[in-house]
């Protein structure tokens, strides 16, 4: 590192973030002979579990994650959005996230930002230093900016994303082996401009667990057939995340946390399938693919993952429930779900939230009524045509979760307890000392000393 790097990093100080997507707090604490570098900075700074948001969704965790605030404002409430007036649906975009990320405030205080392949920040922004956009997004061509990133991520073969077809083969051996090989491209780009030393917010986030977690986490937690190809992934991991602790100037602050955490699955639930077969919805025909085939007559329709809508009058083009129904139509609904069960004779709901309490700000016009978190086992789906059944199991044996989600922080001033994913943001801002307002974020910081 160079008299002028030094210089300027002494300024201030920065952050480093790195995402582990879909990472439980509980697989790294279980297991510190495995994972060494993360019990050590567990040890030498703040770490534990954190809640995610509601739903607990990569769509909408990653524009919570960064901009420290729900869905409301952020207008992004899952992988599927629904068009205000309309049963037409849309797969949100970063053009699409309302409320200002973390680097946005930092251009705004004259500092640089570096941010690589996080989820929903497409097409990748021009007021950052560099960008190339993560989930969602088409190749490197039109996912990088500036040209010389682009043109770097290039010549290493650098890939958005795991092939995730590979998964769904009953022998995991080619999906194992592109997982390694995405992970340690990932890996190769975030250390060579870690490395650059020139950003005030390095901000990387590593999808691949997530998908990792998707096809092999049953594996993991019941000892099944690649359980060690699950372990010796995630020993890459944590290796990569010790050699990225390493290489960090002393005025950096390395952040490393998840979205949401993770459980195994073993049922997929259909939900429109359950609301039709209950009476709640019913389409025009029987060919239906998506909602803009639903009745008038229906009452209720669910969007992944497990939002449910109210079919209300004045709000949706076909609504069929009053505002003077409402809230009795979604108590009604409620009640069904909290009493659903499962083949198993679990419930499928560990609760049913209300959308006044998960949800506030300009642009919660498209929220959904009702958001159920399902018990660890039942992955909620919304399914239109091809899912005749309510309950189903397909090729993914792990499913997100509202709880275990992880954080750590190579800080002992901070204290993890009671900490959400709302609370990351203000913790970043504050460990560089970026100023800003104490009412912007749903969260607040968790530095207790300086």
């Amino acid at each position: 590192m160079g008299l002028f790097d030094r210089l300027r990093g002494a300024d201030h100080p920065r952050v480093a973030f790195v995402g582990i997507d879909g990472v439980p707090f509980s697989l790294l604490e279980e297991h510190p002979e495995e994972f060494p570098n993360f019990a050590t900075l567990a040890e030498e700074g703040g770490a534990g579990a954190i809640d995610s948001i509601v739903p607990p969704e990569s769509s909408a965790c990653w524009p919570a994650l960064t901009t420290g605030v729900n869905p409301g404002e952020t207008g992004v409430y899952g992988f599927q959005d629904r068009e205000v007036g309309s049963y037409d649906t849309y797969v949100p975009m970063g053009q699409d996230v309302q409320a200002p990320r973390i680097w946005d405030r930092l251009d705004e205080a004259g500092r640089e930002a570096t941010v690589m392949n996080v989820p929903v920040t497409f097409p990748p922004q021009r007021n950052v230093q560099r960008m190339v956009s993560g989930f969602l997004s088409p190749g490197v061509d039109k996912a990088a900016h500036p040209d010389e990133l682009r043109d770097y991520l290039q010549s290493i073969d650098y890939a958005i994303d795991v092939n995730a077809k590979l998964g769904h083969k009953e022998d995991k051996g080619d999906f194992v082996e592109d997982a390694h090989e995405t992970l340690d491209t990932r890996f190769e780009a975030f250390s060579h401009y870690l490395q650059k030393d020139d950003w005030d917010l390095f901000f990387g986030v590593f999808m691949t667990t997530d998908r990792v977690n998707h096809f092999l986490f049953k594996d993991y937690e019941r000892d099944g057939p690649n359980k060690e190809a699950f372990m010796d992934f995630y020993r890459s991991v944590d290796d990569y995340v010790g050699r990225i602790r390493e290489m960090l100037p002393d005025d950096v602050t390395l952040v490393v946390a998840s979205d949401h955490g993770f459980t195994s699955l073993d049922y997929e639930v259909h939900c429109n399938a359950w609301l039709e077969e209950e009476g709640w919805l019913s389409f025009e025909d029987d060919d239906h693919d998506d909602l803009t085939d639903i009745a008038e007559e229906s009452r209720a329709y669910s969007l992944i993952p497990g939002r449910f809508y109210i079919n209300l009058e004045g709000r949706e083009p076909r609504g069929s429930v009053s505002e003077d129904e409402y809230a009795t139509v979604r108590d009604e609904l409620k009640a069904a779900l909290e009493a659903l069960e499962g083949p198993d004779g679990k419930k499928v709901c560990a609760r049913v939230v209300e959308k006044e309490d998960a949800f506030r700000g300009a642009h919660d016009d498209i929220a959904p009524d009702l958001v159920a978190i399902p018990n660890h086992g039942f992955d909620l789906k919304s399914g239109f045509k091809g899912h005749d059944e309510v309950f189903d199991v397909g090729p993914r044996n792990g499913m997100h979760s509202f709880d275990n989600a992880t954080l750590f922080v190579d800080d002992p001033g901070v204290s993890i307890t009671d900490a959400d994913l709302f609370d990351i943001a203000p913790t970043i801002l504050d460990l560089m000392d970026v100023d800003y307002g104490r009412t912007d974020f749903d969260g607040g910081s968790l530095i207790t000393s300086k």
